[in-house]
């Protein structure tokens, strides 16, 4: 596969992201300038705009069932990672970071898998974590228990119901096929349970990851409130305690202006983890010189 010569300008992020180019296949990567609470915006995947790709490479993120992206920027040159330190949200075209949230000099990963169906492009993966998953071609070739623990986009949920369902299908094709009369003597609720089983866990999969987003969320909330003081000059501090336990505090500036912050009780529990490796989306791409 030929490589692709940055046609961008670099840096692309200067004030973000740090890229280290080496001359050695797949051991290039991206340093983190800045420090992100969980979950926290670290860049648009619009700026620079991104562009719809022809046909699937290894240098594009996957952004459908059948769609794909040329990032068109630096960002190319985040690796993969078992404990990623990203999320590449395709629907919104948001990378955040992940629920560690994110430190300067950290390395700037993400997990293929969650935008990558069947890759152009597979590597082992090398990271030695204990949840390396070794061999990494995309979401199609994983078994369930892979994929546990990370965020993944919904199309690749939609994929893995699709490929799943098929299975299912399959297997009850075989089973009629080697005895029709017992197969007959299902009944429609017997059939379909496999099925609604799927979707079933998937939906409580899908549950279960909203609730960690939302905790970690909650946690950078508070934390980030802890360290924010309201404005004390000229200003009255109001606090009310109301029946639903929720704290809402009133300051209010010379000019009549009054902010209402409410926290609101309870915020305790906490969000989950993720992972790294050596290749790279860009790992063998050229840099451009001249810029």
């Amino acid at each position: 596969m030929a490589p692709l010569t940055p046609h961008w300008d670099q840096p692309s992020h200067p004030d973000i992201q740090e890229v280290i180019i080496n001359k050695h296949e797949f051991t290039s990567k991206s340093l983190s300038k800045i420090s992100l609470p969980p979950f926290g915006l670290y860049a648009k995947m619009d700026f620079p705009p991104c562009t719809l790709a022809e046909a699937p490479t290894y240098a594009t993120v996957q952004c459908g069932k059948n769609k794909h992206l040329n990032l068109n920027s630096d960002l190319l040159y985040i690796n993969h990672s078992c404990e990623p330190s990203l999320i590449f949200d395709t629907t919104s075209l948001n990378i955040l970071a992940g629920p560690n949230g994110l430190r300067p000099g950290e390395e700037l990963t993400f997990f293929y898998p969650s935008t990558e169906w069947d890759m152009a492009q597979p590597f082992d993966c090398l990271c030695g974590k204990p949840t390396c998953r070794g061999r990494i071609g995309g979401a199609k070739e994983m078994a369930k228990a892979q994929l546990e623990g990370v965020w993944l986009n919904g199309h690749i949920h939609e994929l893995l119901e699709d490929r799943d369902s098929r299975k299912v299908g399959l297997g009850k094709e075989t089973e009629s096929g080697n005895d029709s009369s017992t197969a007959e003597e299902k009944s429609p609720l017997t059939k379909m349970a496999p099925s609604e089983d799927v979707t079933a866990q998937a939906l409580r999969d899908a549950l279960t990851h909203a609730e960690k987003v939302v905790e970690a969320a909650k946690t950078a909330l508070r934390t980030y409130l802890k360290s924010t003081t309201l404005p004390s000059c000229n200003a009255r501090e109001d606090q009310k305690i109301n029946n639903g336990g929720a704290v809402t505090l009133e300051a209010s500036d010379p000019g009549g202006v009054v902010a209402d912050v409410t926290l609101a009780a309870g915020l305790k529990r906490r969000g989950p983890t993720s992972r790294e490796l050596s290749g790279e989306m860009g790992g063998d791409t050229i840099l451009a010189t001249g810029h």
